[in-house]
């Protein structure tokens, strides 16, 4: 048996970070963990920014306190990584600093940048054709949302040309962060291929697309792998952060690429689906797969030669919180003489999304006819449409709050086993289905998942810290602890398993034909009220 090691991960996420401090055997075991949140800025006309500092003080925080909760000291570090979200843009000068807030993945100013650059002439799925072709066969996609960080980068030029003239760099997250550590500018592959200029059969950018895009291919930085070191902690760093300096930085992946991987759905075939603020479908395959009419492609993996057959819903775990913030502590009784549910020695359940669990336990499947659809900032497959917004349908004088509460998160629940059926049409989903992110700490939303999509859904320990658990897989295999990714399936075991009811899925399919009409039917309206 090999000696273990330890490694500190960091989970970058839309609304803050997930600090883990790992020892990796024959299993991955949190040792302990920190977070903090910071502000997510949303801007008139569709802005939605982060303060790349908040990002960096929420990381120096987090890291000094998990230190206090073990016995564990710095210098035992032997690599760090990062998970992150991706498609943000942060243009940084010659000396890393940003020449304006980051932009998130979520921003969508870039209405007219898109018309102008893609949506003009004959199209196809919303692109120039003559710019959608050489895209797909270069970069195994096509940029042709408001939310792809080329029409960021435009914007910018365009609305702040003074802080464009200053830009250096173009990075992503925690690329961002891997500069502010080792002055390095670089950028992953699964990063590159989230800008959509990167050439993934010669594993290298397309200066043809960066133009096409009208990028400055000088502002692209160095690309390396997922796995590789790309330097060691700077002395300020290290100072600011509570480690060793020296200690080895890895390149990282987005959430997108890491998720599956510590979700121990590495192999190929394996589909898992992601619940967190925001949510996904995804499914290894072993080559480039675009359905530009249900904007879904298949982005570069972490795993070299692999690639991630990815659906996305902007806001998943998000409308849980909506609901938890305007329906549930106003509408439902939770404050009990003036206690906090969540607060209260006296309640038998943990948290307040315990209780909303319970609650939700006691309505029937269906939710008595309610259907929620989950678009709360717009929608990107198997639609596109920044104007979609969520509803509530059918509710009646017998409807209560109960059933408006229960069918948002089926609601949710619906919108993944649509992005399933329409990956299906391309690629086989698995029929065990692993499941992470913050939903599926309720066995409640784990059993309404596996009902509606007819999947029998597994979950792992920890399920919320998984985008961290595969960050620290890159460095095992970066340090040669790991032969490659897929060597870390058997450090990822199940712990819990949900069988479909099939007098459930019954219920299901029927809501489900009507949800799948409701933005058909709606779209001009969105337009109507939602267009800026």
């Amino acid at each position: 048996m090999k000696n273990p090691i330890y490694v500190l991960a960091y989970d970058i996420g839309t609304t803050g970070v997930k600090t883990c401090l790992f020892r990796i055997d024959e299993t991955i075991s949190l040792v302990a963990d920190a977070m903090r949140g910071y502000e997510l800025y949303i801007l008139p006309g569709g802005g939605a920014e982060q303060d790349p500092d908040e990002w960096w003080s929420a990381m120096c925080e987090t890291t000094k306190e998990l230190f206090t909760k073990t016995a564990v000291t710095p210098d035992r570090v032997e690599g760090i990584s990062f998970c992150s979200q991706m498609q943000g843009l942060v243009l940084v000068d010659k000396d890393g600093v940003p020449v304006h807030r980051a932009f998130s993945y979520m921003d969508q100013r870039a209405t007219e940048q898109l018309k102008r650059i893609m949506a003009y002439g004959p199209q196809i799925a919303g692109a120039n054709i003559k710019k959608l072709l050489p895209s797909l066969k270069i970069t195994g996609a096509v940029s042709a949302s408001v939310k792809d960080p080329a029409y960021k980068y435009a914007w910018l030029k365009d609305n702040d040309p003074d802080a464009f003239s200053k830009v250096y760099k173009w990075l992503d997250v925690k690329e961002y962060l891997i500069s502010r550590m080792t002055g390095e500018f670089v950028m992953t592959q699964d990063s590159a291929f989230g800008t959509l200029m990167y050439d993934y059969k010669n594993g290298c950018w397309s200066e043809k697309i960066a133009e096409l895009l009208e990028v400055n291919p000088k502002h692209l930085p160095r690309l390396v792998k997922c796995t590789d070191k790309v330097g060691g902690l700077t002395e300020k760093a290290a100072s600011e952060l509570g480690l060793a300096a020296g200690t080895a930085v890895f390149g990282g992946g987005g959430d997108a690429s890491l998720i599956g991987v510590g979700a121990g759905a590495s192999a190929l075939g394996d589909t898992h689906i992601y619940q967190g603020t925001s949510g996904w479908v995804g499914t290894v395959v072993d080559r480039s797969i675009v359905d530009t009419s249900a904007m879904i492609a298949a982005v570069v993996n972490s795993d070299p030669g692999r690639f991630n057959y990815f659906a996305e819903l902007e806001t998943a775990g998000k409308c849980l919180e909506w609901v938890k913030d305007h329906l549930a502590l106003d509408e439902i009784g939770i404050y009990l003489e003036k206690t906090h549910v969540a607060e209260s020695k006296e309640s038998v359940y943990t948290s307040l999304y315990d209780y909303l669990s319970k609650i939700i336990s006691e309505v029937p499947a269906g939710s008595n006819g309610v259907i929620f659809t989950p678009w709360l900032h717009g929608n990107r497959c198997p639609f596109e449409d920044p104007n979609a917004r969520g509803m509530f349908f059918n509710i009646s004088l017998d409807t209560g709050k109960k059933d408006i509460i229960r069918s948002v998160v089926e609601g949710v629940c619906m919108h993944l086993r649509w992005f399933l059926e329409t990956e299906d049409k391309k690629v086989k989903s698995s029929d065990v289905v692993r499941f992470v992110g913050g939903g599926a700490l309720s066995d409640v939303t784990c059993q309404i998942l596996s009902d509606c999509t007819g999947k029998v859904i597994e979950t792992v320990e920890s399920p919320q810290n998984i985008g961290a658990v595969g960050a620290a897989v890159l460095v095992a295999v970066g340090l040669g602890f790991l032969e490659n990714i897929e060597a870390s399936k058997p450090l990822i075991p199940a712990v819990k398993k949900f069988n479909p009811n099939k007098d459930n899925k019954a219920v299901y399919d029927k809501n489900f034909e009507v949800y799948k009409t409701l933005y058909k039917a709606n779209k001009a309206a969105f337009s109507a009220l939602n267009k800026q």
